[in-house]
């Protein structure tokens, strides 16, 4: 045990102190490190959960002994770890978690037929209806949560007595959806129930706004979507005059605006044509009569009907003969019959307006100047505007190009360029994000553990090391400033000494003295260290003399 509390004596209670601290400080960073990167990394199982499905999902968890952590108040969202995530969803979903607070036709899985009532298995198959309808309109974009409600009333005996269905359905949403959508979930709706017109069904959003309205009727409906059709062309007229003009001027450099005026009327007309120049037989007919009259012979009479009767001698008579042909024929004339049924939203007018910037040229201080653009250039883009929108002027169109300059400044060509490697790095993902922040939290506690513990004990620590290094090799006139006084004390005796800086040799030779009382006090110290250890000693200079 000497030589440790000798080591222990040398290093001193303020080294042995720094020593211990820098030992708990680096057993705790490590272990730190250790349970950091031991920690699975979590990812989300499931988002935006009810309570009854959380609650279901962490008792299977639980059951199933995985780590799992909640955030939110209700614990909306649970995360897991990132590399069960498939595994747990296709589980979970085995045994139908989570519910979505709805159930569908798995609820007839459950429970014995034969012991319900009939109005038990009306009321499951409702729900069982409702809640297979919330499913499949969760899966429209934009719609994170759905409920359905059906009324679906009883049949009666006589067709005067039936009521027509109808539903109600609240969405939560995401963002708005367009009337393209709306119209889907109703027809989705109306499809999946029998005698459900899509007029009937009504939606609402969690904000209260009415999005269909189900107690309209058809003549309402249908001018719904008269206006959905006369936005979605102005639309798009809008769009192809903007790809026209945006390839000349530039993109942001114009504005267009387009007014559809539509014809609502549905027009139904029938016509029939007659052709009298064009003939064609239909039928033909051909009668031939031909008779001979005149004279008696030929008659008959009692006298020629007797036995052994002549005819009598009267002398022959002349015969008249008549021949008759007659000809019928039938004509058929050419007919067309036209019936044109014309729909309504026909294009009746349109009005189309654009604003194109001027040309910007830097100028002499570096800034752009705004120049407006040539006549002929404005009429050559009026030109393709008429082509894209298909001009009709014989129906009122009106095509508008006018050259004004912008409130918003010209969008500069550094702008315009395509993003490289670098802004491709400076918008990484957010689990980029995150495992960077992490590395960088933990990169700059390495680095101030580095120089705030461990360096300033290794300086500590090579300190004593260095110095007895340094003064092997220099005397002490090389480490005291001239006119320092040292007090020396050894075994045989101790003194003073003066360094004068005015004397050249006396410094020399007090520093001599300094130097031989330092090695006598040195090889005393090594007396002392054989006297103490003897058996040590020999056995040093018995491996020194061994040695090649």
């Amino acid at each position: 045990m000497k030589p440790i509390l000798d080591l222990v004596t040398k290093l001193g209670p303020a080294r042995l102190a720094a020593m211990a601290a820098v030992t708990l400080t680096l057993i705790g960073f490590f272990a730190f490190i250790i349970l950091r990167v031991s920690r699975p990394d979590m990812g989300v199982l499931f988002s935006d959960l009810t309570m009854q499905d959380s609650a279901a999902v962490i008792r299977e968890l639980d059951a199933r002994g995985l780590r799992y952590e909640t955030r939110g108040d209700a614990g909306q969202t649970i995360l897991a770890p990132r590399g069960d995530l498939a595994k747990l969803r296709m589980d979970l979903a085995g045994k139908g978690l989570p519910v979505q607070g709805g159930v569908g036709y798995e609820i007839f899985d459950k429970g014995d037929a034969f012991s319900s009532t009939n109005f038990v298995q009306n009321v499951n198959h409702l729900r069982a209806l409702e809640g297979e309808l919330a499913r499949s309109i969760r899966a429209i974009g934009r719609v994170q949560a759905a409920r359905v409600h059906l009324v679906l009333p009883e049949r009666r005996l006589f067709e005067r007595d039936r009521e027509t269905p109808s539903a109600a359905i609240v969405l939560k949403l995401t963002g708005d959806l367009d009337p393209g959508q709306v119209r889907a979930i109703r027809h989705l709706a109306a499809s999946a129930v029998q005698g459900l017109r899509p007029d009937r069904v009504s939606i609402v959003d969690e904000r209260g706004r009415l999005l269909a309205d189900g107690a309209k009727g058809e003549n309402q409906e249908d001018a719904a979507a008269q206006e959905d059709r006369q936005v979605g062309l102005e639309k798009r007229l809008r769009a192809q005059v903007e790809d026209v003009v945006a390839g000349i001027v530039g993109p942001g450099r114009a504005r267009v605006q387009v007014n559809a005026e539509l014809d609502l009327k549905r027009i139904e007309s029938r016509s029939e044509t007659f052709d009298p120049e064009s003939r064609v037989v239909r039928s033909s007919q051909t009668r031939t009569e031909s008779s001979l009259t005149g004279g008696a012979e030929g008659q008959t009479t009692v006298g020629n009907e007797l036995p052994g009767a002549t005819g009598g001698d009267k002398p022959p008579t002349q015969k008249d003969s008549t021949n008759k042909n007659e000809e019928t024929t039938n004509y058929e004339i050419s007919r067309v019959t036209k019936t044109e049924v014309a729909e309504g939203g026909r294009i009746k007018r349109l009005s189309v307006a654009v604003v194109v910037d001027g040309v910007y040229a830097p100028g002499p201080d570096g800034k752009p100047v705004y120049s407006p653009r040539q006549p002929a250039e404005i009429e050559r883009i009026a030109a393709l505007v008429r082509s894209a929108v298909g001009f009709d002027k014989a129906r009122g169109d009106q095509i508008e190009v006018v050259n004004l300059r912008l409130a918003e400044s010209p969008v500069g060509p550094q702008a315009m360029d395509e993003p490289g490697l670098i802004q491709s790095l400076l918008s990484p993902s957010k689990d980029d994000v995150m495992r960077m922040v992490e590395l960088s939290v933990l990169s700059l506690l390495t680095l101030i553990v580095l120089l705030t513990v461990v360096r300033p004990l290794v300086r500590q620590m090579l300190a004593p090391v260095a110095a007895e290094a340094g003064g092997a090799g220099k005397s002490i006139g090389d480490v005291l400033p001239a006119g320092t006084t040292i007090t020396l004390s050894a075994p045989g005796g101790g003194g003073t000494i003066v360094v004068d800086p005015n004397n050249p040799t006396a410094k020399l030779m007090e520093f001599a003295k300094i130097n031989g009382q330092v090695q006598a006090e040195t090889v005393q110290r090594v007396i002392d260290m054989v006297r103490a250890s003897p058996s040590e000693t020999v056995e040093v200079l018995r491996a020194w003399i061994n040695e090649e």
